[in-house]
């Protein structure tokens, strides 16, 4: 699983522009290939340290991926002020669902990682250089 140059780059963008909250959105595609990058609205009452995808994009793109869209592959945040790895309450909320999470460190770099049922693996070895 890879994510483009320029979604990492729409990413950083969308983090940026959110900063001091974290951003959110989910990351779309075919076949396992992250294709598209699509913010949401952070919804979570405390968006300094949490975030929660807006359910209307959530079921949006779920409509659109029954009418043959693009799937929803995983989703994406922001630590503002923290690093490119799933946090103690990042952990918690996880589904084990076997999406693909991007997270966007304060300092610009970007980790994949796959919620699997034991917890998240990275996906691929080394974050994604600024």
């Amino acid at each position: 699983m890879e994510l483009p140059p320029t979604l990492a780059q729409a990413l950083r963008t969308h983090a940026a522009a959110a900063h001091p909250h974290e951003c959110c959105g989910l990351l779309l595609g075919h076949e396992g290939q992250i294709t598209a990058a699509q913010a949401a609205a952070n919804t979570h009452p405390a968006p300094h340290t949490h975030f929660e995808i807006d359910a209307a994009a959530l079921i949006a793109a779920h409509r659109a991926a029954r009418e043959g869209g693009p799937q929803i592959l995983g989703y994406y945040h922001s630590h503002p002020h923290g690093p490119a790895a799933p946090s103690p309450t990042d952990q918690g909320q996880a589904a084990g669902d076997g999406r693909v999470w991007a997270i966007i460190g304060a300092d610009g770099e970007i980790g994949l990682w796959r919620d699997e049922e034991c917890g998240f693996t990275r996906l691929p070895p080394r974050p994604i250089p600024r």
